[in-house]
């Protein structure tokens, strides 16, 4: 028989919150997004807990109306070098856009994480949706969606290609002979595409864990499809059990038609728990979240998605308006579904801010309730694991002093990490050198 199947567990560290009102709950760090002890105490916790991986989002585009975690924040990759030097284990994924970036430099960058962290570092690839961003990068206009993703997959194509400038065995080091390298088994990219013209070779070798670990965050048919070929781990946020499994499905099938194992790729659903000790205590800490949020700042968080859309004009308490072919080129996935959200409910345009600015979810209750949510969309093939958020202060901590020890009892989730590598603790393949692969086939 082979091994029991184990959860994988993400810790997303968001600073003062993801919502626009959450840095008003009276426990709150108002700093938090760039106080450099909250995230290393954030990642030593999920560490303690045994986490995966801790996951910091990013986005370079923000207006006076983006929620105050955006406006002032660090930099994923600047931070998580940081957070590789006070942890040992855990692994650090960072989000970076291909649409505004070099391969180049993104492969330097994510290799040096690699080595800094021996092994522990993951790319979340993300083509960037705000319409803005084109601005802050010397660009007139922003690409559409479709062309976003097939940049995206030459850009990995390129990055690929560059950590395997150097096969594994490359440097000799011999001081007797006077040999740092053997030239044989340095490649260049020689790469050139549509949107990118890359010589290479990479000049930093590959690290224990071969290559960063992909990550890939969107549910869009491009995104999906960009996913089933490249993405090793998604992050994907569902409202319910069905529409997760019906998602990990469609996902894995479409890896498989691209020659890929089922295995190989990890879906991995975004998810707010709140713990109490008992189910009053967590409806309270619920309500308090809920009780920050004013309908003005539920508006404007609203209009997110569709690109900063500007909600304020529409009347709050009539159906919720018909926006047409409003944002297919932003955050297409999330924008479809609130449209979707809004037809099938019939609601006004009031309900429709608040449900999405305070999110219930379904992982509020007692630690064992919590556990019981998790096991069940594990167990049902909703989910390879998840990527938890603090939907309140101190929720992580939460959840690893209450939750986690009720999952290792269950048997559901490792007591000590089973390697030294993020690509091993994940149980995803290590990638052999494309060079030294060739190597071998001749």
């Amino acid at each position: 028989m082979g091994e029991k199947r184990k959860l994988k567990l993400g810790a997303w560290i968001h600073g003062v919150g993801g919502g626009w009102e959450d840095w008003r709950h009276p426990e709150a760090i108002t700093d938090a997004s760039v106080n450099i002890d909250f995230y290393k105490r954030e990642a030593l916790t999920a560490e303690a807990g045994k986490f995966d991986f801790v996951f910091i989002a990013d986005s370079v585009h923000i207006t006076e109306n983006s929620s105050p975690h955006y406006v002032n924040r660090f930099e994923p990759l600047t931070i998580l070098s940081a957070l590789g030097a006070v942890t040992s284990n855990i692994g650090l994924v960072g989000t970076l856009t291909t649409s505004y970036s070099e391969p180049y430099t993104v492969a330097r960058q994510f290799a040096s994480l690699d080595h800094i962290s021996r092994g522990r570092a993951g790319w979340n690839v993300v083509t960037s949706w705000l319409e803005g961003s084109a601005r802050n990068y010397s660009k007139e206009k922003h690409y559409a969606h479709d062309v976003r993703y097939r940049l995206a997959e030459e850009h990995l194509d390129v990055v690929q290609k560059l950590w395997d400038s150097w096969e594994d065995d490359a440097f000799v080091r011999n001081k007797e002979t006077g040999v740092f390298f053997d030239p044989e088994k340095l490649h260049k990219a020689n790469h050139k595409g549509e949107f990118f013209s890359v010589e290479g070779p990479l000049n930093i070798c590959r690290s224990k864990q071969g290559q960063p670990v992909i990550f890939q965050a969107g549910s869009s048919e491009d995104g999906r499809n960009f996913a089933a070929k490249k993405a090793e781990a998604i992050f994907i946020n569902h409202d319910s059990i069905e529409e997760a499994i019906s998602f990990a499905k469609d996902i894995k099938s479409r890896a498989v038609a691209n020659g890929r194992s089922a295995d190989d790729i990890l879906v991995l659903p975004g998810i707010l728990p709140i713990v109490g000790r008992t189910e009053e205590e967590a409806e309270r800490k619920y309500l308090e979240t809920v009780n920050l949020v004013s309908i003005e700042k539920a508006i404007i968080a609203l209009g997110r998605p569709f690109n900063d859309f500007d909600f304020r004009s529409f009347p709050l308490d009539e159906p919720f308006p018909d926006l047409g072919e409003l944002g297919i080129d932003s955050q297409q996935g999330s924008s479809e579904k609130i449209k979707q959200m809004a037809k099938e409910g019939n609601l006004t345009l009031r309900e429709v801010a608040l449900r999405y600015a305070t999110p219930r979810g379904e992982f509020v209750g007692t630690p064992e309730q919590v556990a019981d949510k998790i096991q069940e969309w594990f167990e049902a093939g909703a989910a390879d694991g998840f990527i938890v958020g603090a939907g309140i202060p101190n929720g992580l901590q939460d959840f690893v002093e209450l939750v986690v020890p009720v999952l290792q009892k269950r048997g559901l989730f490792r007591e000590e990490y089973e390697h030294d590598t993020l690509r091993g603790n994940l149980g995803l393949q290590f990638p052999v050198n494309r060079y030294t692969k060739a190597r071998a086939t001749v």
